[in-house]
């Protein structure tokens, strides 16, 4: 069934990604390019290190950015687990079977070259993201 998913990345809502990477450049990590996401009005930069997960830091644009509902609900905080797929629209529909509701239709993303993302929620499991490589 959904075997086929494979672990990407942690996202994290942050309000400035240049604070919460300080914490993670002093233990070693590297940070990528700052990348402007005007689909989803945020901010984007990934994490790396060797031989731990990777992670992404996602910060608003503006007071219009959908991620500051996460930020004045929770504070910065790990929101949701990305997942590869390697065609998003046959996930999609096998997870509605499960109950997945899509936050939005499949946009291409910025941060990730251009590839196919969505997010998706389940009242047991919370929010994921889907991207297609």
């Amino acid at each position: 069934m959904l075997e086929y998913l494979k672990f990407h990345h942690i996202g994290y809502a942050v309000k400035n990604i240049e604070s919460t990477a300080r914490f993670y450049i002093d233990l070693g990590w590297d940070m990528s390019e700052i990348y402007l996401d005007s689909v989803q009005k945020t901010y984007i930069a990934f994490l790396t290190r060797e031989d731990f997960p990777m992670i992404e830091l996602v910060a608003p644009v503006d007071e219009y950015s959908p991620i500051n509902e996460t930020l004045k609900k929770m504070g910065v905080t790990t929101y949701h687990i990305c997942y590869e797929v390697s065609n998003i629209n046959d996930s999609i529909l096998e997870l509605r079977s499960k109950r997945f509701m899509p936050v939005f239709m499949p946009v291409e993303a910025v941060a990730m070259g251009g590839k196919k993302i969505c997010y998706m929620m389940h009242p047991q499991v919370g929010l994921i993201e889907l991207v297609e490589v």
